[in-house]
């Protein structure tokens, strides 16, 4: 009885800028332009107050209420079990039909960035756009812009972001740029920079991270010798000069000292960090530790994927705006949602229900992440996906985490999801009987034929020891506590070592547990529930009862990011239906007594 929610695309559609940088004194201008409700009474039922019914939560939640009820049903062929086979979605771009790639690319010092952009654009004839280069020029032409920009370089100041930010629009607006495409090389640098195009709708289809081991990086740089007459750059060791004399002249840059080599990572590092989450949807990471060939064999492959996906979308008329989610619903509006699916106390699930609920997780999930959501958590109580009832099913757990895990990974992220181990030691030793067996289930599960697990897919344990460089993002299956035993301290050592990498946790129960000694309930509880509170729900769903009973189904409250609390009741109807009536929002979770308040039709008082 699950209320469903909409799928939004969270970005518009790329619009041209109106920059003209063919002109100094528009791109000037430009610049300036920079600084410069009580729900419907029905019948009242006995009142539900029980924990049991809903947990406690809190109430700071100021509700809006709904003038008019809306009916919404969705009715189900009762079918039994499922059996997910997993699908392929392929790489998920922003592209709009009929227009061309818009490419952003990013690497450390002596990542090979710059052969790669030379390669890009050889292969693929796109417009090179370089912070740099676009500065020199500026600052060469004289301009009103340039001579802004050369006041700051020649104070041994940075650039603005502002100013650098106005020069990239303008250069972007350019019709070459316009109809051939774009290889934005370095830039954004900032967080700052990074929302400033955000703001002015400019989003690449796809943007691609070199990776290289500090060591080698800081080896190339060092090693790396300047032709002073030609400007060709050579390495003493990997690409050594053709003739004495030419030796004889090359010089070492300013820059390229060892100590100047890792002051620049590490500003380049966290740099990256900052603008990790505007781009997270779109980013894919390489190994630049490999010959160039061998490289750009991967990078001509993600953009040969991203101009079939356009390509694809074109044919079919359904171009995708904004950030492309894995479900053709992203544009859907909340008024065309189908609703709640009914008869949710029918055991087994039939094949529709739970593939509506994990369809509607994941794509509650999804936006979440995409809008730079880090720590997040899924709580859906489903008969087959609560454990305090005797219907519970572990396989509908590892189903809806399947579903996740592949749609992230067919984005080309790398997944790792996440089943906790055994805990504590001697009489104590094991872990929660829900979890029994959990991961042998998730290595032996059918993940498609294109090779997800042991590639993009890994299965591990919860621990900062199980975090790895090349994670993209973490997926817990239901962490919880047991007797005796805290699984808080594993999960915060997680996602401290995740850093701002998304970690989502599946239906955990955080709550404390008493121990033989009461030690867990006493020591450290208030850290322990400020953390576990810290993850914000992307997802919830939950069906309400009356207080000590499982049935009749009296209502659901659903939220699916970023909308609302919605709160369903379940009513009869001719024939045994049933339909769901949405009574009324809230901002935040409700209370108990919000959500009795609603039942009875009672009004809510909002302060002014």
């Amino acid at each position: 009885m699950q209320v469903g929610s909409p799928s939004h695309a969270l970005i518009p559609p790329f619009t041209s800028l109106s920059l003209s940088p063919t002109s100094a004194t528009m791109l000037h201008a430009s610049l300036s332009s920079l600084h410069c409700s009580s729900a419907s009474p029905s019948p009242s039922p006995p009142r539900l107050s029980s924990p049991s019914l809903y947990p406690s939560s809190p109430s700071s939640a100021r509700p809006t209420c709904l003038r008019s009820r809306h009916v919404l049903s969705f009715s189900v062929p009762a079918k039994t079990h499922l059996r997910a086979k997993s699908k392929s979605m392929g790489l998920k771009v922003n592209c709009l039909a009929g227009e061309p790639l818009k490419v952003m690319i990013s690497g450390a010092p002596a990542s090979g960035k710059g052969t790669q952009c030379e390669l890009i654009v050889k292969k693929f004839g796109l417009v090179h756009i370089s912070t740099g280069d676009l500065l020199r020029a500026e600052v060469s032409a004289g301009t009103e812009i340039g001579n802004k920009a050369k006041e700051f370089m020649n104070a041994g100041k940075l650039v603005p972001d502002e100013i650098v930010t106005a020069m990239v629009t303008a250069r972007l607006s350019l019709p070459d740029a316009q109809e051939k495409g774009w290889l934005l090389d370095g830039y954004p640098r900032s967080y700052a920079q990074a929302q400033s195009l955000e703001e002015r709708k400019i989003r690449p289809d796809i943007y691609i991270v070199l990776e290289v081991p500090d060591e080698i990086l800081i080896d190339r740089c060092v090693g790396r010798r300047l032709d002073p007459l030609t400007g060709k750059i050579y390495h003493i060791k990997n690409f050594p000069p053709e003739t004495e004399e030419i030796k004889a002249r090359l010089v070492t840059r300013p820059d390229d000292t060892e100590e100047k080599v890792k002051s620049r990572l590490e500003i380049y590092k966290q740099n990256a960090q900052a603008i990790l989450s505007t781009y997270l949807s779109v980013m894919n990471k390489i190994d630049g530790n490999r010959p160039k060939d061998v490289v750009f064999g991967e990078v001509d492959s993600l953009l040969s994927r991203v101009q079939k996906d356009k390509a694809k979308t074109t044919k079919l008329g359904n171009p995708v705006s904004g950030i492309s989610l894995p479900s053709n619903q992203a544009t859907k509006k909340e008024g065309k949602w189908r609703g709640i699916p009914t008869r949710l106390n029918n055991i087994p699930h039939s094949r529709e229900i739970r593939t509506y609920f994990y369809d509607d997780v994941l794509q509650a999930t999804q936006r979440a992440i995409y809008d730079g959501k880090t720590r997040l958590k899924v709580e859906i109580n489903i008969p087959e996906l609560n454990p305090e009832m005797d219907v519970y099913r572990i396989g509908t757990l590892t189903e809806l985490v399947r579903v996740i895990a592949l749609s992230f990974a067919d984005d080309g992220k790398r997944v790792k999801v996440c089943v906790q181990g055994s805990m504590g030691e001697g009489a104590l030793a094991g872990m929660p009987l829900q979890l029994a067996g959990t991961r042998k289930i998730l290595e032996f599960m059918d993940w498609g034929d294109d090779g997800a697990l042991g590639t993009f897919i890994q299965i591990g344990s919860i621990g900062a020891k199980e975090v790895d460089e090349q994670d993209d993002i973490f997926i817990l299956v239901a962490p919880q506590n047991a007797v005796g035993n805290c699984i808080i301290d594993d999960l915060r050592g997680m996602t401290e070592s995740a850093g701002m990498r998304p970690v989502i946790l599946i239906n955990p129960r955080l709550k404390d547990l008493p121990g033989s000694s009461g030690i867990m309930q006493t020591m450290g509880r208030d850290k322990r529930l400020e953390y576990a509170a810290s993850f914000e729900n992307c997802y919830f769903f939950r069906l309400l009862y009356y207080a000590g009973t499982q049935y009749p189904i009296m209502g659901a409250l659903r939220m699916s990011y970023p909308y609302p609390y919605q709160l369903y009741k379940r009513v009869d109807q001719p024939s045994r239906k049933e339909e769901y009536i949405l009574l009324s929002t809230f901002d935040g979770r409700p209370s108990i007594d919000e959500v009795n308040d609603a039942f009875l039709g009672k009004p809510r008082l909002v302060l002014s």
